[in-house]
């Protein structure tokens, strides 16, 4: 599982057919079970499994009615297991308890393949752990093997965005320390730790951004803000001049005005210069975060100077 987010897959394109399942069940569907609270959490508290269904054993008997049908209101994520695979045995209790975590904003349907072998072949399962999402009654994701928790997580995140599942997005302690050593001054402590997440789950916004901090701290250190803008006013063609002062800008609050001072500087330069410049900005860019507005209409302007 490279990105944890929804993606154009083999189910988009009608791969995976679901119609043989889509007819009333053959017999009673078993009652739905819960995984046991995490150790020192009790049901019926948060955290606990009282806040309704979070895990349920399903076959292709009642497959329609608590996967498919259940996938129209609450996203489901099935896991495709068997007691002799020693993988699921790592896999599925991490799934179980973040099920339960989740307190009924999705449920986690688990799918014995020696038990519904049909089932698999339908999904097309050539080897297990094998887990996918359904939403509104299709597939829309899918990975196997056993991944890190961390990126499990940011995965189960994106479904339930997919579903339409408000969700608040967890607290990292990961980011909380790596956020603590850069408020302390402590960059190279700041900056392992980020790297250390980017490598543990690769395209994460939040490590990258302060990673980017870390970079913008170092590059204004020791320089004085008003010597810094001064210079870039009287040497509006210094590259680096210009990139000091942008930097002091963003620090000072000042964003959208070191956007506008680096896109202009783009517009009158070439070569190898804009380069450095247009990198220099994107990286100004990540700080921000791709939803800040200030950073869309700044990359408009620039694709605008580039082209």
């Amino acid at each position: 599982m490279s990105d944890p987010r929804i993606t154009s897959s083999i189910f988009t394109r009608g791969a995976v057919d679901l119609s043989a399942l889509r007819t009333p069940a053959p017999s009673p569907a078993p009652a739905p079970t819960q995984a046991a609270p995490p150790a020192g959490i009790p049901a019926g508290v948060p955290g606990g499994s009282a806040g309704g269904v979070t895990v349920i054993d399903v076959t292709e008997a009642t497959f329609q009615s608590e996967v498919l049908e259940r996938s129209l209101s609450t996203p489901v994520v099935v896991d495709f297991w068997a007691e002799w695979c020693q993988p699921c045995k790592q896999l599925s209790p991490v799934l179980e308890r973040l099920a339960v975590e989740g307190g009924g904003a999705w449920v986690l349907a688990k799918v014995d393949v020696d038990a519904n072998p049909r089932l698999a072949q339908m999904f097309r399962v050539q080897g297990i752990p094998m887990v996918y999402a359904v939403v509104g009654g299709q597939p829309v994701d899918a990975f196997s093997g056993v991944v890190p928790e961390a990126q499990l997580r940011q995965w189960i995140q994106a479904i339930l965005k997919a579903g339409g599942v408000s969700v608040a997005e967890p607290e990292d302690p990961r980011l909380d320390a790596a956020d603590d050593a850069l408020m302390d001054g402590d960059l190279d402590a700041a900056e392992q730790a980020y790297r250390k997440i980017l490598a543990e789950t690769p395209n994460d916004a939040a490590a990258e951004a302060g990673l980017a901090q870390v970079g913008l701290a170092r590059r204004v250190s020791g320089a004085d803000p008003r010597t810094a803008l001064a210079e870039a006013a009287a040497k509006p063609d210094d590259v680096d001049a210009q990139l000091l002062a942008a930097d002091i800008e963003v620090l000072s609050g000042q964003a959208e005005q070191a956007y506008q001072r680096l896109v202009g500087l783009v517009r009158r330069t070439a070569g190898e210069d804009r380069e450095k410049v247009r990198q220099h900005l994107v990286g100004l860019f990540t700080i921000a975060g791709p939803e800040d507005p200030t950073v869309a209409s700044a990359r408009r302007a620039l694709a605008s100077a580039l082209f």
